[in-house]
This record gives structure tokens, C-alpha cells and sequence, in this order.
């Protein structure tokens, strides 16, 4: 099971658990976040979702092998699109509880959620630039939406690593706490959402998201898989993808152009 679903009280919580690839998120994971959500949005006696993961980490990203294999001539159709849509739209209120390490959609999807709490041992990246790859999930708009163009800009070109501290300083994180203390954090901040009427939660949450930001979100999604396109496959993506398989650094010092 990719992900197991809790009802507590009026809380539902969703944990990715693909424990021995890290929660990295492949075409059923995405399927499973989609329909998950999707149930959610509409199911009466839910009114908030938490989004976390089993193991040591939040999500390790998109599985590598199963995106190169998606571009194959008779592959499934890829899930993502159809995931985002459904986290960029959701109705109710969306916490994310950042257990463990983030990379790639395990950091980018944070900024589709309401509230962020992290524990303070975790780590967050998007490798992109390392991938020769360029953002993904909205996350070209979300990102300088929420935490101003420098932050976005630093996080998006360098693909390092920040801490829990660095998330709450640049406002991607809401709260950071101690590893032991997440879980019992987050289910209190859910409950004391949930305490409200859906209705009310709901209409805020319509309101808040027709100011701009789901539609911008997608736009810059759609624009985003142009580039894809264009990246995805080429040189320094390929001798990336490559490395990672090999289990070493890239070299794309005899690439022209790089």
C-alpha cells in the first residue's frame, strides 16, 4: 500500500509509504495522493487533511527510473499533471507535517499547502540544476509567491540542501519542531481547524485560492512542462540521471554549452 489513509475525528490523514524508495513518488503514489484527495474534497465528515510519510523521509522526489520510462514509446500515461491539479485546487485545508528529507516534489508540493509544520531534524532540496532539469509543480510561481524572488531563486538555482530553520526564516515552513513532537503538533493544530464548520473552511479556502493562486500555480505548471520537454533527455540530464544510477557525481565538464 504506496498510502495509507487515517480518519481521526474529522482529520484525515494520508502518509506516503514507499518505505524502501524513501516515499519517492511514482505513477501509483500519484494516482493514490490524486484519488485520496479527491475523496477527501468531497467526503462530509472530513474537514482537514494532513499530508505526511512513513520512514525517514517526507518524499525523496520522483522516481528517477519510472520518469525516464514514461517518456518510452507505450508507457502508462504519467500521473503528476493530474495530481497537482487536484493538491493546486483542494478545497479544505491542506497541512503538511515534513517528517523527514524533501527533495524535488517532496519540497515543491509544501507550497500547495496551507500550513507547513517540519521537524527540525529534516532537510529539503530541489536538484533541478544538478538533474539539468528546471522546476516543477508550479513551484516557478509558488515559490517567489510565498517567499519573495530571492528566496525562490536561491532554492531553485543552487538545489542545495536547507534545514528546518532556513524553511521557517524563508517562509516556506510555518512551524518547526522537535522530530518526537510533529505528530502530536500537527494533529493539534488539525484539530483545532477542523473544530470549525466545513462550510466556513471551505469558503475561505475558495476565496483564498480564486485570489490568483491556483490558476497562476498551473499556468507556470504548464510552462514548466514545455521546458521539461526540452531538458528532459538532453545531455546533462542524461549524464545526471546516468550518475545517479552509477551512484556517483555527475561530470558534465565535456558537454559543450554546459
Amino acid at each position: 500500500m504506496v498510502l495509507q489513509i487515517e480518519d481521526r475525528g474529522r482529520v484525515r490523514v494520508l502518509r506516503m509509504n514507499r518505505l524502501d524508495a524513501l516515499n519517492a513518488m511514482n505513477n501509483a503514489l500519484f494516482a493514490a495522493l490524486r484519488d485520496a484527495l479527491s475523496d477527501a474534497a468531497t467526503a462530509p465528515g472530513v474537514a482537514v487533511v494532513v499530508l505526511t510519510g512513513n520512514g525517514r523521509a517526507f518524499c525523496a522526489g520522483q522516481d528517477l527510473t519510472e520518469m525516464l520510462a514514461s517518456h518510452d514509446d507505450g508507457a502508462e500515461p504519467h500521473q503528476f499533471p493530474s495530481m497537482l491539479e487536484v493538491v493546486a485546487a483542494f478545497p479544505k485545508p491542506l497541512i503538511a507535517a515534513v517528517n523527514g528529507l524533501g527533495v524535488g516534489i517532496g519540497m515543491t508540493i509544501l507550497a500547495h499547502c496551507d500550513l507547513v509544520l517540519m521537524a527540525d531534524t529534516a532537510r529539503l532540496r530541489t536538484p533541478f540544476p544538478q538533474l539539468g532539469l528546471a522546476p516543477e509543480a508550479g513551484s516557478s510561481f509558488t515559490f517567489a509567491d510565498r517567499m519573495g524572488w530571492q528566496a525562490a531563486a536561491y532554492i531553485l538555482l543552487s538545489g542545495r540542501w536547507f534545514d528546518a530553520q532556513e524553511c521557517l526564516a524563508m517562509g516556506l515552513v510555518w512551524k518547526v519542531c522537535a522530530a518526537d513532537q510533529l505528530e502530536d503538533a500537527t494533529a493539534e493544530v488539525a484539530a483545532e481547524l477542523a473544530a470549525n464548520p466545513i462550510p466556513s473552511l471551505v469558503a475561505t479556502k475558495r476565496l483564498m485560492l480564486d485570489s490568483g493562486r491556483r490558476d497562476d500555480a498551473l499556468a507556470a505548471h504548464r510552462r514548466e512542462v514545455a521546458a521539461y520537454a526540452e531538458l528532459i533527455g538532453a545531455p546533462a540530464n542524461s549524464e545526471a540521471v546516468a550518475a545517479f544510477i552509477d551512484k556517483r557525481d555527475p561530470d558534465f565538464t565535456s558537454i559543450d554549452g554546459l
